[in-house]
């Protein structure tokens, strides 16, 4: 595979911003500031609840000083699971006037309430990494846990997966965790129906408008949530019958990669009785992953399993092949020359969308700017492969976002700058956990 010749930078950028111990004081300040009662938000006023995949990134980082605060906000996550095996996108812990749509709107009879929908599960796989920081404090954790990570993987497995295919579905772009991706937007357009419910765009009063999603998503977001609330969330007829199921790349690299994990915890605890159906999920996962590639990009692709029509364009979460250990050698080598093209155009990498293709926008929510969780997962992935130069490439520059900015919710590619919420606890967590040097 080929060097990377025009991404070198130098160390010395680094020393006009802040330093690496002030960085993590600032980060667990972050962290403990937007603590809840045993659950941490992702930002104030903007995102007012619990959420899923964050508050796992927010463990890992929490982990890095207080391991048991850590497993207290993983086991806060699972506690409200639901009776079918979902882990809810959204918990509704508290009272919040500041965010929309609220869990009155959700209407799922969960106690405590939820959101209807679910987020990409990559909490098998953070477990494992708190518990291999010390096994005799995660001992216990991880044995209460496996049987809730097990009943999620299933779920995703049955309620998740169209008849006769492999590939798992979002039926909700926000279960995807990229609301307003280009990954959507083929789909989306072939909703017709409007949203009976009116919506108060809540987020506009925190966050300017042109980096957020429009008007009309919105409403289709709406609309699938109404739906949803209509079926009494029965996820089975969601994902048979709903007008919106996609194969997200990002949801299958990481459930790929989540089993994997799961499968060393179940060997860790002998649990031998779930061995087969676990290894029976890699198996689909591998298959999935053909199903999510496309020869014309040279790429793994959203694609809607509703007509079978591929995504234009190519998103950030394609490039999680590498964290999820694809074992396809002949689309790994192709894959790596598409990333280098992928990058070389941003002053920053990893952007949410290809900045080549038409729908790139820099600062518009997942169309475009960085978003440090992937960047971490990606790194992470290409390092496994032996690929450390990009990796450390794709490591530096969020230390430079970060140094330069600050903790925000997302960057601009094109010239670093901070975007969305401020103060954002998963960027304070990939800090502590995988950027600092310290």
């Amino acid at each position: 595979m080929g060097g990377l010749k025009y991404i070198k930078i130098s160390q010395k950028n680094f020393v006009k911003y802040k330093s690496d111990y002030d960085l993590d004081k600032e980060a667990i300040r972050i962290l403990r500031s937007n603590e809840w009662g045993g659950y941490t938000l992702p930002t104030q006023k903007l995102y007012p609840y619990q959420w899923n995949w964050d508050s796992m990134f927010i463990a890992l980082g929490l982990a890095q000083f207080d391991l048991n605060r850590a497993w207290v906000e993983i086991e806060n996550l699972f506690n409200s699971q639901w009776q079918n095996g979902m882990a809810a996108h959204i918990i509704f812990r508290n009272k919040a006037s500041t965010y929309f749509p609220g869990p009155e709107v959700w209407d799922t009879k969960q106690n405590p309430p939820t959101s209807g929908y679910s987020q990409p599960p990559i909490a098998a796989s953070i477990v494992l990494k708190i518990y291999n920081m010390n096994k005799d404090i995660g001992a216990n954790f991880i044995k209460n846990l496996f049987p809730k990570l097990f009943n999620w993987h299933k779920w995703f497995h049955t309620m998740r997966v169209i008849s006769g295919g492999h590939a798992i579905a979002v039926t909700h772009p926000w279960e995807s965790g990229r609301d307003n991706s280009p990954d959507w937007d083929e789909a989306i357009n072939n909703i017709n129906s409007n949203a009976e419910l009116s919506f108060n765009r809540l987020d506009l009063n925190l966050i300017d408008k042109s980096m957020r999603p429009s008007d009309s998503e919105y409403q289709k977001y709406i609309y699938l949530l109404e739906y949803g609330r209509k079926t009494g969330w029965d996820h089975a007829q969601i994902t048979r019958d709903g007008p919106f199921a996609v194969a997200d790349p990002g949801i299958n690299f990481i459930l790929l990669r989540a089993n994997k994990d799961l499968l060393k915890i179940s060997e860790i605890l002998n649990e031998n009785k779930h061995k087969a159906e676990i290894e029976k999920w890699l198996s689909y996962s591998e298959k999935a992953a053909n199903y999510l590639w496309s020869d014309s990009l040279k790429a793994y692709v959203a694609r809607n399993i509703r007509n079978d029509v591929y995504t234009s364009g190519i998103s950030n979460v394609s490039f999680l092949s590498y964290y999820a250990g694809i074992s396809d050698s002949i689309n790994v080598d192709r894959h790596y020359s598409t990333l280098i093209k992928f990058i070389r155009n941003t002053k920053y990498c990893i952007p949410s969308f290809d900045s080549e293709h038409h729908k790139f926008n820099p600062i518009k929510y997942w169309r475009g700017p960085v978003w440090l969780i992937i960047n971490y997962m990606i790194a992470e992935g290409l390092k496994n492969y032996g690929l450390n130069e990009i990796s450390n490439r794709i490591r530096n520059d969020v230390r430079m976002l970060i140094k330069r900015n600050g903790f925000f919710e997302y960057y601009n590619p094109l010239n670093g700058s901070g975007l969305g919420g401020k103060n954002f606890s998963w960027t304070a967590a990939i800090w502590l956990a995988w950027a600092s040097d310290s």
